[in-house]
């Protein structure tokens, strides 16, 4: 039992030095507050980055759930995915349509499936089966967040990380994926190990351009630093951030380890996020 709790949760990394994100900050504060209110009580991390995604997704605010945007193909496929610390269960969803919340999807998989993860198609009856909440009408639901973003790979994505007072940790990640994506375009947010992973030491969700974050396995290097290389959490994630930009990507993570401590490096030109620190403190902002 940690005896301590925290928390972080990133709306994607890549901000425009003159858009105004009151309305972002202000939202990602609230979710950090009801977070710690719970938290407090003793909720289970898992529970939580769940309810945090999920809330992300349905605000419209952030190039996840309601507020992604459409592929080449005028389709919306999104991708999400979930991993238990504790257990290192985990389910992840890509290339879903026609479902308002993935990272709910991704939660479904990894408790009722043996499976990981399902894509397209297979994801889609799956969900059905699973009376998950359904798009009405997709002229009506989804309000792309995105601005105009020239770059080839835009980005745009959503997380959570959490340590219970349990000492459990969990992580999750969501997006409508980059800009004007290839229909079937799949990124790292639901891969474990690449956007996403936790176990008995550290909870990591990356955002950016997640081909970089696939070819280096981010998330799951980052545990590697620690568990191997014995670097410190701050050491681990800047030199798993350094790997993506030696490649040329560009991006941030965000993650917590079993003592509380918290860090969230980005190379991209922002990244906005709140956090509820060990000693409940509460920020948010775009940095």
């Amino acid at each position: 039992m940690s005896g301590r709790y925290a928390l972080l949760l990133h709306g994607g990394a890549g901000t425009l030095a003159d858009r105004d994100y009151a309305h972002e900050i202000e939202h990602m504060r609230g979710l950090a507050e009801a977070a710690k209110a719970r938290l407090a009580i003793g909720a289970n991390a898992l529970d939580i980055v769940q309810d945090i995604v999920r809330e992300l997704e349905s605000s419209g605010l952030y190039v996840a759930g309601k507020g992604a945007s459409p592929n080449k193909a005028g389709r919306y496929e999104l991708d999400a995915a979930i991993m238990d610390g504790a257990t290192q269960r985990a389910g992840s969803v890509a290339a879903l349509t026609g479902f308002t919340s993935p990272v709910s999807a991704a939660r479904a998989i990894m408790d009722t499936t043996p499976h990981v993860m399902l894509a397209g198609r297979g994801a889609e009856r799956f969900c059905g089966e699973a009376e998950l909440e359904r798009v009405e009408s997709v002229n009506d639901y989804y309000t792309p967040a995105a601005a105009p973003d020239d770059r080839d790979i835009a980005t745009g994505t959503v997380g959570c990380v959490a340590l219970d007072l349990e000492g459990r940790l969990a992580a999750a990640t969501s997006t409508g994926g980059t800009l004007n994506k290839m229909e079937g375009r799949v990124g790292d947010s639901p891969i474990i190990g690449s956007g996403c992973w936790a176990d008995g030491h550290v909870a990591i969700s990356c955002t950016g351009q997640g081909e970089y974050f696939l070819r280096t396995a981010t998330a799951k290097d980052v545990s590697a630093r620690m568990a191997y290389g014995g670097q410190s959490l701050d050491e681990a994630v800047a030199g798993a951030l350094a790997d993506v930009g030696a490649l040329g990507g560009e991006g941030g993570i965000i993650a917590v380890d079993r003592h509380g401590n918290l860090a969230a490096p980005f190379n991209s030109p922002g990244m906005k996020q709140a956090m509820v620190h060990p000693d409940g403190r509460i920020t948010a902002g775009v940095r």
